[in-house]
């Protein structure tokens, strides 16, 4: 199957993605933070709209740089370069700023499914920092000159789902200990942060220093 990457790429691929997946943000704020105020069905309801997200972002995505890279591989070995960038920026920010979590508590009337599901999806469609990561974040995994570069994108970006679900299932179904965790012990949220840099940046030298050479 051409669209599927090799089996090094496909392992550090998963690698970026657990960090990712257990870095707080706004998405797992979100199903914490309903699962705890409305119940589990809640909380899931809200993270299959932000899978849903992901899907519409990974097409989107996948189809530019997949013109991109018809029209010219060099623009689009300018944007990794750009990306690798990009993600420094985000690793130096994670241990600058660290990371915010603030999960609603309060207890209101139950939305239906479909609510909390456009939720989810509505927070992860209308968080620019979203397509913008995904722009820059899988084009670290394959080649301007791969033919098969297209498929891979779109295969990869897919499988950030299932990838970061066995990872974002488990903290709504224990939204109250997970969130207790993170608040009362703050060296683990730092530990993430600093396992999310140290990831980034690992994958911004490697495009860095293969351009070098």
């Amino acid at each position: 199957m051409s669209f599927v990457p090799e089996v090094a790429v496909v392992l550090q691929f998963a690698v970026a993605t657990f960090i990712i997946a257990i870095t707080p943000g706004p998405d797992m704020t979100l199903f914490v933070g309903r699962a705890l105020a409305e119940g589990r069905v809640a909380g899931f309801a809200c993270m299959f709209g932000a899978f849903t997200g992901i899907v519409i972002h990974t097409s989107l995505v996948a189809l530019g740089l997949s013109a991109l890279i018809v029209a010219s591989p060099q623009a689009f070995m300018a944007l990794k370069v750009g990306g690798a960038g990009y993600l420094v920026w985000l690793a130096w920010n994670a241990i600058r700023n660290g990371s915010a979590f603030s999960p609603e508590t309060v207890k209101r009337a139950p939305r239906t499914l479909f609510q909390n599901w456009a939720t989810g999806l509505g927070i992860n469609l209308l968080n620019p920092k979203i397509i913008l990561f995904f722009m820059t974040f899988l084009p670290q995994f394959v080649s301007a000159n791969d033919p098969h570069a297209p498929g891979k994108l779109f295969f990869l970006g897919m499988l950030f789902i299932p990838l970061s679900l066995p990872l974002t299932a488990p903290m709504v179904i224990a939204a109250d200990k997970f969130a207790a965790l993170l608040k009362k012990s703050p060296r683990v949220t730092r530990i993430v942060d600093y396992l999310f840099a140290g990831v980034f940046s690992a994958f911004a030298l490697r495009i860095i220093t293969a351009q070098a050479r």
